[in-house]
């Protein structure tokens, strides 16, 4: 991968439907260079999709943060299981070293949001967490 493939990835990752004509006249590369190196990047697996982004995932209302949560070792599944089945919880991460698990929580306001995390630590099992609020985001995929 050279820097007209990472100009490429970015210029796609901020507009999926970039034309090949825009790409070619923003790298100063012709079209068929363009389409070619897009073919190849989707070939190799460096572009695994095209996808959108809708407004809420861009600009997410109301409250985001992120929970490293510790686990007792037994819980480790039942955990999990509860955490995937709450609705404010967007992603959930299973990691290595102090956290057992990274949760991507939204709620609609701090209320809301206040007991989300309330419920979260009531879970059986759950030895100890630390939430970070997400303030902004610059830069999403």
């Amino acid at each position: 991968m050279d820097d007209l493939d990472r100009t490429i990835l970015g210029a796609l990752r901020q507009n999926a439907r970039l034309p090949v004509a825009s790409l070619a006249a923003m790298t100063g590369a012709s079209r068929a260079t363009i389409s070619a190196r897009i073919d190849r990047l989707v070939a190799n697996g460096t572009i695994a999709a095209f996808t959108i982004l809708t407004g809420s995932e861009i600009q997410p209302s109301g409250v985001r943060a992120i929970i490293m949560i510790e686990v007792v070792g037994k819980f480790h599944d039942r955990v999990a299981h509860q955490l995937r089945g709450m609705p404010q919880v967007r992603s959930l991460h299973s990691t290595n070293g102090k956290w057992d698990f990274i949760a991507e929580l939204e709620e609609r306001d701090l209320a809301s949001f206040d007991e989300t995390l309330r419920r979260i630590r009531l879970i059986e099992g759950i030895n100890f967490t630390e939430t970070n609020i997400l303030l902004k985001t610059s830069k999403v995929a």
